[in-house]
């Protein structure tokens, strides 16, 4: 059988897994440095503790694990006639791979609440999987890199992880605008056009008017059933008016929603501060954000890399009761995301990656000669090593085409040879590959 990849899942060169070292290396330095503590958590969860917290389209993407053993056996043949999907699953799947880092994160602090310090905050870098269509930048497998701060309402938590946000896009020297919301807002436009029981559906398909446009959200609205007087009363948000005109049109539309208006005075808290920190340039109010996440109460952010189309690089929000799904109240929290896939291919296609990012090629690669001289080679690579110098014996005896061709195609920097006249003097020689000086040193020298 002719070997394949699942589909959306990738292998990584070691070239490849240089640059997502070097995203990961920024983003780790970053988490520490505005406080965060590093958290890990199962590949794998019980599917209860994943179900039900993403919406109805979340739970559709969420890989199930088929019990082990006979798993077959307690479904009876009622069930398997009936082809009732979520029925079937119940009885043949306990686990689940996590679909993000942020309910394994809710699910931990539900757990361990009692031994935190309170505000509480933690980075995670690990892989995540959803049964998605495969796409440039969306995979089945990908790695999130999130920070969390959970035990404080404070909008200055907001305005850090925007600055956090910043500080890491900066490093990487990747231009990006944070896209800002606020779920309250959306929930006082629920409320304006009498389609608050609705809210859920709204702003799924109001998240995709970059994707599908503004003729792809009405008919995803009237799908639906939301009444078309509801969708002409929000006609004005897609009519491409500016955030100040917005703004004010939302202030006069709220005037009977508090949950509107109390949106609307968060949002303009965080404006009002990023703008005297002197990082408003970098927010855009979108009053389409929505980020289909059942479980975000407040904020909500989405990055966008500047001169590429590549949809969001990154994304959060407020969340104040997420932990309440596991019976523990009052914790509220916020957090954000940082896709790496999708930075890593920003950075590929913008050619800002670093042109030295492999340079931790081999610094020593020895030739063979034999048996001998290969033991000799062995004893001085040996003292390198624990030198922190990289070095290497090439395994073949006396192939020297196949070891310069090898020395070529892995970048080495320097070839070491060790024959007999060397061991005779108690020397090296040695060739640097890049200007093709070839010298014999004492191995004391060399050692030097």
């Amino acid at each position: 059988m002719k070997p394949s990849l699942a589909r959306g899942t990738r292998d990584f060169t070691a070239s490849e897994v240089a640059k997502r070292k070097y995203i990961i290396e920024i983003l780790q330095k970053n988490f520490e440095l505005f406080g965060f503590q590093p958290l890990e958590t199962p590949s794998f969860e019980n599917l209860s503790t994943l179900t039900g917290k993403y919406g109805e389209e979340g739970d559709r993407l969420i890989f199930k694990i088929l019990n082990s053993g006979d798993y077959v056996a307690k479904v009876s043949d009622e069930d398997w006639a009936e082809k009732n999907s979520q029925k079937l699953t119940s009885k043949i799947s306990e686990k689940a791979l996590r679909y993000d880092l942020t309910v394994p994160f809710a699910r931990f602090i539900a757990m361990n609440h009692g031994k935190l310090t309170f505000p509480f905050k933690r980075y995670q870098i690990q892989p995540v999987w959803r049964a998605d269509r495969p796409a440039k930048g969306r995979f089945r497998e990908f790695y999130q890199c999130d920070a969390d701060i959970v035990g404080s309402e404070s909008l200055w938590q907001e305005i850090d992880l925007i600055q956090l946000y910043l500080k890491s896009f900066n490093d990487l020297k990747l231009p990006v605008k944070i896209h800002i919301n606020n779920r309250k807002i959306l929930s006082g436009l629920a409320d304006y056009a009498g389609i608050s029981h609705q809210l859920i559906d709204f702003t799924i398909a109001l998240d995709k008017l970059d994707k599908i446009g503004k003729e792809g959200v009405i008919k995803e609205l009237q799908e639906k059933n939301i009444p078309q007087q509801a969708i002409e009363k929000l006609d004005f948000l897609f009519g491409g008016k500016s955030q100040t005109e917005v703004l004010a049109l939302l202030k006069c539309n709220f005037e009977s929603s508090e949950m509107g208006k109390a949106g609307i005075e968060e949002l303009e808290f965080v404006l009002k501060h990023c703008k005297a920190l002197g990082i408003e340039q970098e927010l855009v109010f979108d009053i389409t954000l929505a980020r289909g996440l059942d479980y975000y109460t407040g904020a909500i952010f989405e990055v966008k890399a500047e001169g590429i189309e590549l949809g969001s690089i990154g994304g959060g929000g407020r969340y104040n009761n997420l932990t309440e799904i596991f019976d523990v109240k009052n914790i509220p929290g916020i957090g954000i995301s940082f896709g790496l896939d999708r930075i890593y291919l920003a950075l590929e296609e913008l050619n800002l990656f670093p042109e030295d990012i492999m340079d931790d090629n081999i610094e020593y690669l020895f030739a063979n000669y034999g048996d001998e001289e290969a033991l000799v080679a062995q004893r001085i690579i040996a003292e390198l090593r624990k030198k922190g110098i990289s070095a290497e014996l090439y395994p073949e005896a006396g192939k020297m085409k196949k070891f310069f061709t090898y020395s070529e195609k892995r970048g080495v920097k320097n070839l070491v040879f060790v024959g007999d006249k060397e061991i005779q003097n108690n020397t090296v020689t040695i060739k640097n590959q890049q200007t093709g000086e070839q010298r014999e040193l004492p191995l004391s020298e060399f050692w030097g």
